[in-house]
This record gives structure tokens, C-alpha cells and sequence, in this order.
């Protein structure tokens, strides 16, 4: 089997890119898209905002008193998929071998590729000059032999830059790395991780695979294999989005009572990241899990999905009324998710983004 050759395309600050294409006058300027108001969340910040620290799935609020001066933009999202589908087609083009992971970003395989160009760097330099000529808007790519690479390496020289990770440079890339940048290493597994004294990928390599096993599990064969850079995982083309969730753990165990803010905040990431999707999500779901560690979850179809964070937040707070465990019972870690996800145009309605 010949070795993989995978690119990674990321549009640069895509929502806010647009709409500074199509408004000559934000050019050059802060430009935030979302509404204004107390629950709202950043959905894009062109690069001029972000120099303030405005990012995604940002309050509105505080990406307000980061950046006074700010331009606000309310998202559309028509636009925006019709932007996609553009970009998707110049893909297309290259190779079947696409898998969309949101509007601005898909993996793309080009081991053979439909121009029968020899490096994948060069279908990445040809994408991405189509997407510039084609679009008058940026990308940056990343070319390596897997997926978990090409993610990292299309960060590396963003904007509008290029990376490439050839497979004999795999390990001493990786190496100094942190161990943060590693897929499903949020901050309570880089705690576990740091504990260990293990900060860096190099570090992470020194340990067996029989030590990473039995301290967690599963994940830890995962973090075994990609300290090698080793990721089997194939691009899949057309892969719908089946669900979207947040979760985190609390830093003290509370009651279920207290965990209102919680799910509001979760409840805004969720929200922010459905926003990518061009389908639509019909079921919202609650998680806890408990301080002995047991899990529930409880879930909700409502006839008409929220149009809003806030909406959604509702829902979910709801939901704590099937919670049928003593009063007394502490909570560790709450999730908030939308899943049961369908095309957009077999959806009764198309939600609006946020409120006001």
C-alpha cells in the first residue's frame, strides 16, 4: 500500500473573511461576526480582532470589551455555504477523496489525484491558488502522510501559508511538540499528563505502551500511536455530522441545582459550533456524570429546535427535571449536545443564529 499523501485545507478567519471580501469598507478592520448581546458568542474574528484576543466561541460580550472598537457583524450563513460549496467544487476537482469536518475545513487525499501530479504539495499549491484566483479569499494547507499531522501542519503557517511534513521528518517534529496540541488532550488530560512529566510529544514517546494502557485506557493506546505518528484513519468522504457536544469537568463536585452556569456555558460552545454545519441537529442532550462516577444522560426531541444558545441552554437546563437521583447527589462533570442531525433542506425550519 503506497504511503498516504494527506492535505489538510483550512479557510483563514472564514465567516470574517467573507464578509470583509464583500464590504469593502471592513477591510483592515476589527471585524467580529455575531450579534450583540448578553448571550452571545463569537462565531469568527477576522485577524485584525484577534490580535485584541477576540477568538471563536467568545461571549459577544467580552469580545466587546477586548475589542471596543470592533466592527459587529451578524453571521449569514447563506453566503457562507455558497462560499463552501465553491471551495468544496476546486477540492473536488483534485480528488473524491474529500471529508468536510465544517465549511471551512476538509481533508483531502490525494495519494492519486485526478491531475496525476506527483507531490501533494503541488496539488496544495494549485488549491490554493484556485481558491485565491476563484474566491479573492485565502487558505492555508497542511501536506503530510496522515491526518493528525496535516491538522497540525495547516496551523502552522497560518494565514495563508503552507506546511509540509514529509514522512522521514515525522518524529523530530514532533518531538518538542506539546502534548496539548495532541487530539483529545483538553486540559484535565494535560494535567494528568503533566503530573507525569510529560509536556512535550518527545516525553510522551518514552513511555510504554503498557504504562499508558493501564493509566487510561483505550486513549492511551491512541496516545502511544501518535507519538510515533501513527494515525490509520482514512478520509472518508461525505461523512455526515452525527452530533456536537461540550462537556467539562467542574472544579468542585456541586449539586444539580448549581450547575445552571455550566450548561449555559456549554451551551454556547455547542451552539457556536453548530453554526459550521450546513445540516441541522434535532435532539438535545444532558450528561452528568456523578462524584462516583456514574454516567446518565438524558435527552429531548422537541418539535422545534432552539434558534438561539440561550434556546438551547433552556432545554438543557430542563432536562435536570429527569434527573431522578437523590437530592443530595454531587456532580463532577456535565455535557451539553445536539445530535440526530439531518440536511438542512429536509429541516422543517432553518434556526436563526442568536439572540440580540
Amino acid at each position: 500500500m503506497p504511503q498516504r499523501k494527506i492535505i489538510h485545507v483550512d479557510m483563514d478567519a472564514f465567516y470574517a473573511s467573507v464578509e470583509q471580501r464583500d464590504d469593502p469598507a471592513l477591510r483592515g478592520k476589527p471585524v467580529v461576526v455575531a450579534w450583540r448581546g448578553a448571550r452571545s458568542v463569537v462565531c469568527a474574528a477576522s485577524y485584525e480582532a484577534r490580535t485584541f484576543g477576540v477568538r471563536s466561541a467568545m461571549p459577544a460580550v467580552r469580545a466587546e470589551r477586548l475589542c471596543p472598537h470592533a466592527v459587529f457583524v451578524p453571521p449569514d450563513f447563506t453566503r457562507y455555504r455558497a462560499v463552501s460549496r465553491q471551495v468544496r467544487e476546486i477540492f473536488l476537482r483534485h480528488t473524491d477523496l474529500v471529508e468536510p469536518l465544517s465549511l471551512d475545513e476538509a481533508y483531502l487525499d490525494v495519494t492519486v489525484n485526478h491531475g496525476g501530479l506527483p507531490s501533494a504539495t503541488e496539488v496544495a499549491t494549485r488549491i490554493r491558488a484556485a481558491i485565491r484566483e476563484e474566491t479573492e479569499l485565502t487558505a492555508s494547507a497542511g501536506v503530510a502522510p496522515n491526518k493528525f499531522l496535516a491538522k497540525i501542519a495547516s496551523d502552522w503557517n497560518k494565514p495563508d501559508g503552507l506546511f509540509v511534513i514529509k514522512p522521514e521528518t515525522v518524529l523530530d517534529f514532533l518531538t518538542p511538540l506539546p502534548v496539548e496540541r495532541i487530539p483529545g488532550v483538553g486540559k484535565v488530560m494535560d494535567g494528568k499528563l503533566a503530573a507525569l512529566g510529560i509536556r512535550a510529544v518527545g516525553d510522551l514517546r518514552l513511555r510504554t505502551l503498557e504504562e499508558l494502557e493501564s493509566r487510561f485506557g483505550r486513549y492511551g493506546r491512541r496516545l502511544h500511536e501518535l507519538a510515533l505518528g501513527i494515525d490509520e484513519h482514512p478520509v472518508v468522504p461525505n461523512r455526515p455530522t452525527q452530533s456536537i457536544s461540550a462537556e467539562d469537568t467542574l472544579a468542585e463536585d456541586l449539586p444539580l441545582a448549581d450547575l445552571e452556569p455550566m450548561i449555559r456555558e456549554l451551551a454556547d460552545k455547542v451552539w457556536a459550533a453548530t453554526r459550521k454545519e450546513t445540516r441541522v441537529g434535532h435532539t438535545v442532550v444532558l450528561k452528568l456524570k456523578t462524584r462516583e462516577f456514574r454516567i446518565l444522560t438524558r435527552s429531548l426531541t422537541p418539535v422545534e429546535m432552539p434558534s438561539s444558545a440561550q434556546a438551547l441552554a433552556e432545554l438543557a437546563l430542563a432536562l435536570r427535571e429527569r434527573v431522578q437521583l437523590p437530592q443530595g447527589t454531587r456532580y463532577r462533570l456535565v455535557g451539553v449536545g445536539i445530535g440526530n442531525f439531518r440536511d438542512a433542506e429536509t429541516a422543517d425550519a432553518q434556526p436563526s443564529l442568536f439572540e440580540g
